[in-house]
């Protein structure tokens, strides 16, 4: 007779067979089986949208190559984004003014390839919108057939409905951005909160409504106070997702280096840190140019390869007759 003694946990699973090792590994069975419960299903729109229905915060978090995309996808982030921010988080350009279409569809590209059930959306670059429908069209398309993305979003308010409107009605999913606007950071004197007062606030709203009526998606809300934020959260009826918005919005974002801590550049004040990846980065490249330095790196017993004694004296034998 065998027996089975199911624990709580699937590692303190055994199996007993009249004394011999079963043939079949229970434990790995019931692990695979397990995790095959709770594989993700493909975040949609129209999830998003229940999501705000039922009240569960939406989760979005940048990529911009295949690693952190396939982290993003390991985890529940139900949002990736390819964020323009990568022009300065991963190509050292000053400000996300300089980055191009075809840089960004390169890393599009790399996390598309890493990219599972999170719905992927990308950041239109500056000036791949701004000077008409066309060449919004040309570019948004551009951005779905080479970039392989999934939806775009765009920065700014009511001047942005056409093409908006143009856009969702072909079938492109835009995202809109409103608040504080970094690709206008110039324009704007600075990365500075918006909507402080009466009439910020109004044309905030009076943004984001009529990006709704456009037929955004959802809507990016950015470094507005919280009771803006909660306000324009309820009067939408898409998604709203905010950074520096407050708690009261349908869902957050965060640039990765931010969250991860691996930015040198200026702390937001709505940035949290949930990771100090920046140090074990930093220590693990003093450690390694230690041991190299050193000779400790590589070990010749553990980290290194042989050659068969006699292989190797007639080897030396060899070279002495050339």
């Amino acid at each position: 007779m065998f027996g089975i003694r199911f624990m709580h946990k699937v590692d303190e699973f055994n199996v007993r067979f009249n004394g011999m090792k079963p043939i079949i590994d229970i434990e790995r069975l019931f692990s695979d089986v397990l995790k095959g419960l709770f594989v993700r299903k493909k975040v949609t729109i129209q999830s998003l949208y229940q999501n705000k229905a039922n009240g569960t915060p939406i989760s979005m978090l940048t990529a911009y190559d295949y690693p952190t995309a396939v982290a993003c996808s390991s985890h529940p982030v139900d949002i990736t984004l390819v964020g323009d921010s990568l022009a300065q988080v991963c190509l050292g350009y000053p400000s996300t003014t300089h980055l191009s279409v075809a840089e960004m569809i390169h890393h599009t590209r790399a996390v598309a390839r890493g990219t599972t059930h999170p719905l992927l959306i990308a950041d239109m670059p500056f000036g791949s919108y701004h000077t008409g429908i066309e060449d919004a069209l040309r570019n948004a398309v551009r951005m779905v057939q080479d970039g392989h993305v999934e939806g775009v979003k765009m920065e700014g308010g009511q001047e942005l409905t056409e093409i908006v409107r143009h856009l969702s009605s072909v079938g492109i999913p835009v995202m809109a951005h409103v608040g504080l606007l970094p690709q206008r950071h110039i324009a704007m004197s600075g990365y500075k909160v918006q909507g402080r007062d009466r009439n910020g606030a109004k044309r905030i709203l009076a943004d984001a409504l009529a990006l709704q009526e456009a037929g955004a998606f959802s809507i990016v809300l950015e470094a507005i106070p919280k009771e803006l934020g909660k306000y324009i959260t309820e009067k939408l009826e898409i998604p709203t997702i905010g950074i520096g918005a407050g708690p009261h919005t349908d869902g957050q974002v965060l640039v990765w280096d931010d969250m991860m801590g691996t930015w040198n550049g200026h702390k937001a004040k709505f940035v949290r840190r949930f990771a100090s990846a920046k140090h074990e980065r930093d220590s693990g490249v003093e450690a390694y140019c230690e041991a190299v330095k050193s000779r400790s790196f590589p070990d010749e017993n553990t980290e290194s390869y042989s050659l068969d004694k006699n292989e190797w004296a007639q080897f030396l034998e060899d070279q002495k007759s050339q």
